[in-house]
């Protein structure tokens, strides 16, 4: 009963999600971008997928003596998961390995965006690869979701 519980709030109830018509998934984190990030980063360190880098665009932006609220940008992957995809299409490595973004709005919430792998298909005109993509579209679903998850104290 409690799995029923927690899946139909993860569904439901934890976050705002939208699906815009840019491709992106975008979910309301109750955690600064920093932090919404690095919880990210640890669910998929511990699923066993590789960090490449992470781009903090606000620290890049101070730098050079501008202002941006926080924008962090995550870029993971597995080989095992985007080289089938490339294989169906190899034009759809532009978009390998994932990305996902944390930012804060103008109001001061914190959003947790990535690319839709159904755009993906669309954009690069994927074919035969469905099971992939669907698999993909789980993962980063669950994975971000998590990460988004508010925790009881």
């Amino acid at each position: 009963m409690k799995k029923i519980i927690l899946a139909l709030y993860l569904v439901f109830g934890c976050t705002s999600f939208v699906l815009a018509d840019d491709g992106m998934v975008t979910l309301q984190s109750p955690y600064s971008a920093q932090m919404t990030i690095d919880r990210l980063e640890k669910i998929l360190v511990d699923k066993g997928m590789t960090i490449f880098t992470r781009i903090s665009h606000n620290e890049g932006a101070m730098k050079v003596g501008l202002e941006l609220r926080p924008t962090v940008v995550l870029v993971f992957g597995n080989p095992k998961v985007g080289t089938p995809v490339m294989l169906c299409q190899q034009k759809a490595a532009i978009d390998f390995p994932q990305k996902a973004l944390a930012w804060e709005d103008r109001e001061g919430k914190v959003w947790l965006s990535y690319n839709d792998p159904q755009y993906l298909v669309e954009r690069h005109q994927i074919k035969g690869c469905e099971e992939f993509i669907k698999k993909i579209k789980g993962a980063l679903s669950k994975f971000a979701n998590a990460a988004v998850l508010q925790e009881e104290e």
